[in-house]
């Protein structure tokens, strides 16, 4: 499945002039695991133990079929970008080193490549994803047309599957482990205040209700306004939301109306303010 611009074009070195850089862009080194470090700003935080066991087992038979993607340290050694799950595996049966490609590339370009390369393989949860999507826009100044071109995906997926980031904690969790599924958490969006929303998540694991049931029981205890909110005024608070990084609600009568704007912390409201007067 081809997204956005694909990984290719991605890790494609920007100076097509350098030759040495062109001569070795293919190039795969047998790097000594001991020397990587795995990327801290790796998507995916949650890895399968028995999936990386059998993959452990494939290697010990087959080897490593396809290199990882590596970049030089400015003290020395390599950071990981690509290729987690095979480093995990190929740590697990000790081998002492594993295929890689070598790449100069900055900080967006690495979260970009590990962040496309999960969605590819979709090994990240909805939360990962949201995660990844919102430091994309916060960290890199992306906006969430830039985000959908760059990965594949509509522009409402990504305001989407960001908002799932406004839940409770306990239901980002939920979510993240597979308890409940991203439909679920996203019609729990339409709650007004978060007990309610925590509530309804004790129906879900509970009694093993549908999507369609839950949208049911959300119409029945949501405002009028949020169920049948004007999409233009979705579309409004999605790019708010985008731009302050912070959860908004936009409430509308006879043209007139009100924006929200929910901060946790004096530290949060601060930045928000910082982004309005820019």
């Amino acid at each position: 499945m081809a997204l956005g611009r694909g990984l290719s074009a991605l890790i494609s070195t920007n100076n097509s002039n350098n030759k040495s850089a062109n001569l070795d862009k293919d190039k795969i080194w047998h790097i000594p695991i001991s020397e990587i470090e795995p990327n801290q700003d790796q998507p995916r935080k949650h890895f399968d133990e028995k999936a990386l066991e059998d993959l452990s087992d494939s290697i010990k038979e087959h080897g490593v079929l396809q290199p990882i993607l590596v970049v030089e340290k400015s003290d020395g050694g390599y950071e990981l970008v690509a290729g987690e799950r095979r480093l995990r595996a190929s740590k697990l049966i000790r081998l002492a080193t594993i295929p890689a490609v070598v790449k100069k590339m900055d900080d967006q370009q690495k979260l970009e490549v590990a962040l496309i390369e999960n969605i590819q393989r979709e090994d990240l949860n909805p939360i990962e994803e949201a995660f990844s999507y919102r430091r994309l826009i916060d960290e890199f100044g992306l906006t969430q047309m830039d985000v959908s071109k760059k990965v594949g995906k509509s522009r409402p997926v990504i305001a989407n599957t960001i908002r799932l980031l406004e839940l409770p904690e306990e239901i980002k969790q939920a979510l993240a482990v597979g308890k409940i599924k991203a439909g679920q958490a996203r019609t729990l969006l339409g709650l007004k205040n978060e007990q309610q929303q925590l509530d309804a998540l004790k129906s879900i694991l509970g009694e093993k209700i549908t999507v369609r049931e839950l949208e049911r029981v959300v119409r029945k205890k949501a405002p009028v306004d949020m169920v049948r909110k004007d999409p233009n005024i979705t579309f409004f608070e999605d790019e708010l939301r985008s731009a302050l990084g912070a959860k908004v609600l936009v409430t509308t009568k006879s043209g007139k109306g009100n924006i929200n704007i929910r901060f946790n912390s004096n530290e949060e409201l601060k930045g928000i303010v910082d982004k309005i007067i820019k």
